[in-house]
């Protein structure tokens, strides 16, 4: 058998861990696809011979590939989020069998990377490495740069943001569960379904930006603002889609994928108790906005608007006091 065939093809054995390792890292199909096809870009250059541990090596080159697409990500602000079904979160305090990770890569938690995405990227790798897939402190000190005793820190300041940040993971995936509905009532135009989502004293704002000189910029009452609401169903059907704005779900408009409107919402009692209609260029651009990402592609999902918000105060402070570098 010739040399490249044999290496494809044990290259193809490992390509499903490694998807794995990538997707938890990246929080995102595409990106871990690119991961996985760079690592085999890099192995296809080694001479026969120098590996010696194919699995180990091949986890370390596609780590250092996904730490340092997280470190471009964070240069340039975004938040990618993987649209994928929140019905399987796993426990961030267990290791996991590497295969058995392969087989629910595409069931990573909601919840779970909105808490990632919130860890430097050193942070996030030694999770990710030790904590899912039990790859030795040693091992991943050579890739994040650090000592053995540096890396397991690493890990375990992680482990107490992700522990704390998914404790409420339900309440997030419910929340955005209504935000979905809220959606999904407006584009079918079912005023009854909008009135069963908002609270019955629930207000609505909006800047000038947004609505007409003669309308009021609040407006109260859940008739009322479902009413106003379905004025925009077939702006809602044609442009409208699901996001996360400053970590809460809620809505935005993006024709041509240009951030035009955001909706933030209030919830309690899963009720909306509060819209907010934001059309402002520069307070859009003070938005964290993470649009779900689609592993069928397009571009749709491909822009990310993330200049500020709460996640981008976190990180912009970890980086001023070096948090990154422990």
């Amino acid at each position: 058998m010739e040399e490249p065939n044999w290496l494809a093809e044990r290259f193809e054995a490992h390509r499903a861990r490694l998807r794995a390792v990538a997707l938890r890292m990246l929080g995102s199909t595409a990106e871990a696809e690119d991961a996985v096809q760079e690592t085999w870009l890099r192995l296809s250059r080694v001479r026969p011979g120098e590996v010696e541990n194919l699995a180990g090596w091949l986890t370390t080159v596609t780590a250092r590939v996904c730490l340092d697409m997280l470190r471009a990500r964070a240069a340039r602000k975004e938040n990618p989020l993987e649209s994928v079904p929140a019905s399987v979160l796993p426990d961030p305090g267990r290791g996991v069998d590497p295969e058995q990770e392969a087989l629910t890569a595409d069931a990573v938690g909601l919840a779970l990377l909105v808490v990632l995405d919130r860890l430097t990227p050193a942070e996030r790798i030694a999770f990710v490495l030790h904590d899912m897939f039990d790859v030795p402190f040693a091992e991943i000190a050579a890739i994040v740069g650090r000592t053995p005793v540096a890396a397991k820190k690493l890990a375990s300041r992680a482990r107490i943001r992700v522990r704390g940040g998914t404790a409420d993971h339900a309440d997030l995936i419910r929340r955005w569960e209504l935000v979905e509905a809220f959606l999904a009532a407006i584009r079918d135009g079912d005023l009854r379904a909008l009135l069963a989502l908002l609270d019955p004293e629930v207000v609505r704002r909006a800047d000038r930006w947004v609505i007409t000189a003669t309308e009021p910029a609040e407006i109260r009452g859940a008739r009322t603002v479902a009413e106003g609401t379905l004025r925009y169903a077939r702006t809602a059907t044609r442009f409208g889609r699901l996001a996360l704005i400053d970590g809460a779900p809620g809505l935005v408009v993006a024709p041509q994928n240009q951030l035009r409107i955001a909706l933030t919402m209030r919830i309690e009692n899963d009720r909306i108790v509060e819209i907010e209609v934001i059309g402002e260029p520069g307070r859009l651009a003070e938005l964290a906005v993470s649009l779900p990402q689609h592993s069928s592609g397009g571009a749709a999902g491909e822009w990310e608007a993330a200049a500020g918000g709460e996640a981008g105060d976190e990180r912009r402070e970890r980086r001023r006091s070096g948090g990154d570098e422990q």
